[in-house]
């Protein structure tokens, strides 16, 4: 189904998919989650807007699959094998935000596959594209298993050594209004400190004692939340990570992944952007639990790994799971 044309006058497509309680429309624009609803509820269990356009402004990153590398990068620049790469910086501070302008929640990717419970998407990243070395070759394939349980996986080639880190960015709401009310669970002893541009200080400080502490389950609040919780210092099995939930509705959401971190953002960008039935959305409209490499890890030879090098494989699963 054609969702909307580009400027350029390429179509993008719309797929659904369904399985047990749970289906999602997905389009072939930034191979992004546009919409997600439980059998049962009558709200969108994602934020999205009801046509392209404010997908190709304030709304870009809104369900899209973001990188070659999620988050920030410093300045737009780090050192890889002794030569220093510069990257585009279309971050607030003059950093590198989610792999620069226009980069994967930007691009019309290829629909691989699409059946009753799944869909593919394909993407060529060219060489030099944003600063960024390596021809990077990206599949996404999302999978909807019952009862209601939505699987996407990542995974990426590379014919020269560069940063790749995706992630989903995805806005939550289990119950409308003001995502701040929910409760939210995270299993991490530790998070990245940040300065006031959102780069990481390079402290890996412990969460005891701070507001970051979400190891028991409690409502979000104030915090002011746009941080990495440090999950591992490598990728591993899939294992669950974190949990949401809406006391107003009873709904909850839990996260299982294989990443070494989880960016949790608050949502306080929401206010520029559009719900499902055309209508302005208030700031803290959904919350943001981004699995992916820790931010600026580039830059920071202590934090995990997130370069990858000709004949290895990337491959990123995260499942979020609804009762």
């Amino acid at each position: 189904m054609i969702f909307g044309t580009m400027p350029d006058g390429r179509t993008v497509e719309a797929a659904t998919i369904s399985a047990g309680d749970l289906s999602a429309t997905l389009l072939t624009h930034g191979a992004r989650l546009q919409d997600l609803r439980l059998a049962g509820i009558g709200f969108g269990l994602v934020l999205g807007a009801p046509s392209l356009a404010p997908y190709l402004g304030p709304m870009g990153y809104s369900g899209a699959m973001v990188g070659r590398f999620a988050n920030r990068i410093a300045h737009g620049r780090f050192t890889l094998d002794g030569h220093e790469i510069r990257t585009d910086r279309n971050g607030a501070g003059g950093h590198t935000l989610h792999g620069g302008a226009h980069a994967a929640e930007q691009q019309v990717w290829h629909l691989t596959e699409h059946g009753p419970d799944r869909a593919g998407f394909a993407l060529t990243m060219p060489d030099g594209q944003n600063g960024f070395p390596g021809r990077l070759e990206v599949r996404v394939s999302y999978t909807i298993a019952p009862p209601a349980r939505l699987s996407i996986v990542t995974e990426a080639t590379t014919d020269a050594p560069t940063p790749c880190s995706f992630a989903q960015h995805a806005y939550f709401s289990l119950a409308p209004g003001d995502a701040r009310g929910h409760r939210l669970r995270v299993d991490a002893a530790h998070y990245l400190p940040v300065d006031d541009t959102l780069i990481p200080t390079g402290r890996i400080a412990p969460v005891a004692g701070t507001p970051f502490d979400f190891r028991a389950p409690r409502t979000i609040g104030e915090a002011g939340l746009d941080h990495n919780f440090c999950l591992s210092r490598n990728r591993t099995d899939l294992r669950e990570v974190a949990a949401l939930s809406a006391p107003a509705t009873g709904l909850t959401m839990t996260v299982e992944t294989t990443e070494t971190g989880i960016q949790v953002y608050d949502g306080g960008g929401t206010a520029d952007m559009t719900g499902h039935g055309g209508e302005a959305l208030p700031a803290h409209a959904g919350v943001a639990l981004e699995t992916q490499v820790w931010p600026d890890a580039p830059n920071r030879p202590d934090f995990p790994d997130a370069i990858l090098r000709p004949g290895e494989s990337y491959r990123h699963e995260v499942v979020y799971a609804f009762r």
